[in-house]
Formats: structure tokens, sequence, C-alpha cells
């Protein structure tokens, strides 16, 4: 398998882990976590409205469901469309053919997986300035996700949440 369709069939064996994943800004911070806390996805991040965003993840999700390996399904969800991920039969066929080895990965993605999508968004913000002490953590929090009107409370589950995690992949 080249190494192209390694990244590739990482991506499609996180979401066959999750079972579905709904939400785009959802399956952005799910990898971005995952590579931060230990799993070997290759995508470059920056930091962009909604917390950390690959447009590469972006273009391999695209591919993916070109080639039929990957079902996105549009929904409409009062004033804005919402995506559904599923892996297709091709893609889990794909994948016994290509297994990637990423051990505790079920566990990891079935836990965030149970997630909202604004909570995981405060996760991947907090382990994306994790070379920073946690209270100017918290002020980069503050002024950045002003909008989302998180509390300290909020943050300091995030952070708990972020050694939960840790914890799956021992």
């Amino acid at each position: 398998m080249t190494n192209v369709l390694k990244d590739h069939a990482k991506l499609m064996q996180a979401i066959m882990a999750a079972g579905e994943v709904v939400g785009r800004k959802k399956l952005q911070k799910m990898i971005y976590i995952a590579k931060k806390i230990h799993f070997p996805f290759n995508d470059r991040f920056q930091f962009h409205f909604y917390g950390p965003y690959s447009e590469e993840l972006t273009t391999r999700v695209e591919e993916l469901c070109n080639m039929g390996f990957l079902n996105e399904v549009k929904e409409k969800k009062g004033g804005y469309y919402q995506y559904r991920y599923t892996l297709t039969e091709p893609g889990k066929e794909f994948l016994t053919l290509n297994e990637v080895d990423m051990p505790f990965l079920e566990n990891f993605f079935l836990d965030m997986n149970e997630q909202n999508a604004r909570f995981l968004e405060l996760v991947s913000t907090v382990l994306f300035f994790d070379e920073l002490e946690k209270e100017e953590v918290m002020n980069k929090v503050f002024t950045l996700k002003k909008s989302q009107r998180y509390t300290e409370a909020e943050i300091d589950e995030a952070y708990q949440y972020i050694e939960s995690l840790k914890t799956k992949i021992q």
C-alpha cells in the first residue's frame, strides 16, 4: 500500500472504529485529538475559526467519498447542513486487505464519538496550546472562543478528559 493510501486507510479505520461520525467539525476534532495524544495521523492542522482544522483531512474525506469507500449523508438541520460519515462495504473490504495497525483505536474513537462537537472543539483547542501553562490556555480559550462562552469548569473538564483519553492507549 502506498504511503498516500496509508493515510486514507488510517482515516477509514478511525471512522470504522467510531461506527458513524456525525459532523465535519467533529471528525476534524477527533482526528486532531487522536494525533495529539498518540495515533499516527499525518494531517497538518492550523488554528481556524472552530479550532484546529486540516485542509488535507478535508481533501482526504472528499477523496474517500469519491472512491466509494466512505459514505457521506448530507442532512438539513434547522438552518444548516450536517454530514454523517460511515464506511461503505467496499471501504471495509479495502481495510481488510490493507489493515492499519493502530492498537486501542476503537475504544479511543468510541469514547470521543460520545462527546459533542462543542466539547471536542474545546479539548482540541486546549491540546493546540498544550505547550502553554494552564492559565495561558484558559486566556486563549476565553479570547479565541469567546462566542462559545466556555467556563473554567468546562476547561477543567477538558483537561480531565485528555488525561482519561491517555489512559485508553496503555
